[in-house]
């Protein structure tokens, strides 16, 4: 015959026993984890956790069997949308990387000489520019709260 435990007897069980909450823990408090996180962009969504969720929100009387049923058939039909577009973007950037051909050593420089006939399409370098020296006793004029402080009352103000 089976005993049911009280949730005094529970409490003084889980407090005993350190590490057992883990073990004994709701699937539900571990699916309404995993959701915020696939929520929050730091987790994956897994439609056994929205299953289970839904299914802890029915038996508790939160939400009617015809909602639980229209918000999973949601849920599933918005997943497997999601699994089509990643598998079809994976499938396009496969056939993307396979039909791509990347010039072997040399460069561009190379590239151009072996694909367009030689010297004539070689790439010219520019010549590095220097900058002008600057002026003596030139500097750019202060900006901000430090330039109208050093205006005073008769400077100009922004």
């Amino acid at each position: 015959m089976a005993t049911e435990l009280t949730s005094t007897t529970i409490t003084n069980i889980l407090e005993a026993v350190p590490g057992i909450k883990n073990v004994l823990r709701s699937p539900a408090a571990d699916a309404m984890v995993n959701l915020a996180k696939a929520a929050a962009g730091i987790g994956a969504f897994d439609i056994k956790d929205a299953r289970e969720l839904l299914r802890f929100a029915f038996r508790r009387g939160l939400i009617n069997n015809e909602e639980h049923d229209r918000v999973l058939a949601e849920v599933e039909v918005a997943a497997q949308a999601r699994q089509d577009r990643l598998a079809a973007r994976r499938a396009a950037r496969d056939d993307r990387g396979h039909a791509h051909h990347k010039p072997s050593h040399g460069g561009a420089a190379a590239h151009a000489r072996r694909t367009h006939g030689g010297p004539k399409h070689h790439v010219v370098r520019k010549a590095a520019v220097r900058a002008k020296p600057k002026k003596a006793g030139t500097r750019k004029p202060a900006r901000g709260a430090h330039a109208k402080a050093r205006a005073g009352k008769g400077g100009k103000r922004h």
